[in-house]
């Protein structure tokens, strides 16, 4: 009899399950172990609303001169439409929103005269115990219209705050085109809200007194400047005892100019070196600084040591005489870059009518051959109306050290005004004011911006403080699409004149951004 050996039934075990329940609105079987209140996750979002004390309505007040919008209690703020800073600042006007985390907002398309933004907003919140709930709503702001404080001051006798007054007491504006690049380049004018010419100066107009404090600091910290304050009250509330001023700052720059000739009180020379009086003033920063031609002695003349005991200069660039360096020969003692060099020099318009020559020691020994042309002060036969040269006239030490002539710098023969630059300066937009110039007034002002130029041409140590930018070739290039041949050959003719004449190069130029036209050729 065969006995069957036994055989293994297969044994199936069983996966545990989590306990489910029903929920108590629908009916929906859900875990019970993890559900909050008995209900599913679809009835807990038609029943729980996570946005509730939420506003649905808000307004923004927004000026309609500047295009500013009010952030409260009382900052003004700059925002263009649907941008990130305007949806930030509709998000702060909300109450409750601190309360629920936010996921997500981006602006709704509206009508642009409905006077309406509508703002799409997501936010998220605990329900119940492990269970979150994401919800999406709309809030409408409506934009009302008022007037912000500056807006209405502008309409008012009171602009302006704070008011810097710039003077200098010379008869040309070389010293302010000069202030004038620094500003630009610096950004110091960005804080101005108008700018005026008047007699003698600039007058810089600011909405607050910490801007015009600030003003005032930047030009003591480029140019010899003495600075005094003063207030005027405009307004008192009796009540709360607060008064309104306006407040002046009256600064004045240091009446010499660079390549002046200045004659220095005897005190003061021997004060700072025992340098000769009679002097150039080759730089003009923070401090005066002087040069003696004949012997390459430099001396600084601080701004508190110059207002102690100021004198005026002696003959400015509108008196310099063009010479012809006949001969020239190195004596060999250097300061810097500058080279002592003794010179014979011929007045250019005695050439062909007398013999005159004059031996003077210059300090261009490294600028200066035999033929150039230099500018300089012709003091023989020279009457000036000066206490301190008739002092050193009559001085038995210094009145035989005056020379005939003293070289300023060298000079480049060029055309009466330059209009081929590839390079240029950016100007600033100023308020002529009531004076209008004349006719001679804008002539003067054009050949002083013209010396200018060639002053930035011609010195490299110029150049180094200003920013200089390429020209537009876009211009360039169109008007040579214009020109004839003959204006061609007129323009190459001239630049073979100017061969002998400084130019600037390419590397230090700098790209103006502002004027970039960037198109999609495609």
């Amino acid at each position: 009899m065969d006995i069957d050996h036994p055989v293994a039934l297969p044994f199936a075990y069983s996966q545990q399950t989590a306990a489910t329940i029903l929920c108590c609105n629908c009916g929906a079987p859900i875990d019970g172990t993890s559900s909050a209140g008995a209900l599913c996750y679809d009835c807990v979002k038609l029943t729980i609303d996570v946005s509730e004390g939420i506003q649905r309505e808000a307004t923004l007040h927004t000026c309609r001169d500047c295009e500013r919008w009010l952030q409260p209690p009382s900052q003004w703020v700059t925002a263009a439409p649907e941008s990130r800073e305007l949806l930030a600042l509709c998000l702060r006007k909300l109450r409750g929103l601190n309360k629920v985390r936010i996921i997500d907002a981006s602006f709704l398309w509206t009508e642009p005269h409905s006077k309406r933004i509508k703002v799409k907003i997501t936010v998220q919140q605990e329900a119940f115990e492990g269970t979150i709930i994401q919800q999406t709503f709309e809030v409408e702001y409506v934009v009302a219209s008022q007037q912000c404080p500056d807006c209405a001051k502008s309409y008012t006798a009171n602009t302006w705050r704070a008011v810097v007054q710039v003077r200098q007491k010379v008869a040309h504006k070389r010293t302010f085109l000069y202030l004038e690049q620094l500003m630009l380049k610096h950004g110091a004018h960005k804080d101005t809200i108008n700018i005026r010419e008047v007699k003698d100066g600039l007058d810089f107009y600011f909405a607050q007194r910490n801007h015009a404090e600030k003003f005032v600091d930047f030009l003591t910290s480029v140019t010899p400047v003495k600075s005094k304050k003063a207030q005027e009250l405009i307004s008192t509330d009796i009540h709360t005892s607060s008064k309104s001023y306006k407040f002046t700052y009256s600064c004045e720059l240091v009446p010499i100019c660079k390549d002046d000739l200045v004659v220095l009180p005897g005190k003061l020379a021997k004060s700072i070196g025992n340098i000769s009086p009679l002097c150039l003033c080759y730089r003009v920063g923070t401090s005066m600084n002087l040069i003696d031609p004949s012997t390459l002695q430099t001396a600084d003349v601080p701004t508190p040591i110059y207002w102690r005991s100021p004198f005026k200069s002696l003959a400015d660039v509108r008196e310099l005489s063009e010479f012809i360096v006949l001969d020239i020969e190195a004596v060999g003692h250097q300061n810097g870059r500058f080279f002592l060099a003794e010179a014979t020099v011929a007045k250019a318009s005695d050439l062909g009518v007398n013999d005159r020559t004059y031996f003077v020691r210059t300090h261009l020994g490294g600028v200066l051959h035999a033929g150039d042309s230099v500018l300089g002060y012709h003091l023989t036969g020279t009457n000036f109306n000066n206490p301190q040269f008739e002092e050193l006239e009559q001085n038995n030490s210094y009145a035989s050290t005056i020379p005939d002539v003293m070289l300023v710098k060298k000079y480049y023969p060029r055309k009466q005004k330059t209009k081929n630059r590839h390079w240029r300066l950016k100007r600033m937009e100023k308020d002529e004011g009531e004076l209008l110039p004349k006719k001679a007034d804008q002539e003067r002002l054009e050949a002083d911006f013209e010396m200018f130029l060639r002053d930035v041409e011609e010195d490299p140590e110029l150049r180094q403080t200003l920013a200089v930018y390429k020209a537009n070739q876009q211009k360039s290039k169109d008007k040579m699409n214009g020109v004839d041949q003959d204006a061609m050959s007129v323009a190459e003719t001239e630049d073979t004149e100017d061969e002998r004449v400084p130019k600037i190069n390419m590397d230090e130029l700098l790209e103006d951004f502002d004027e970039l036209n960037v198109q999609d050729t495609s």
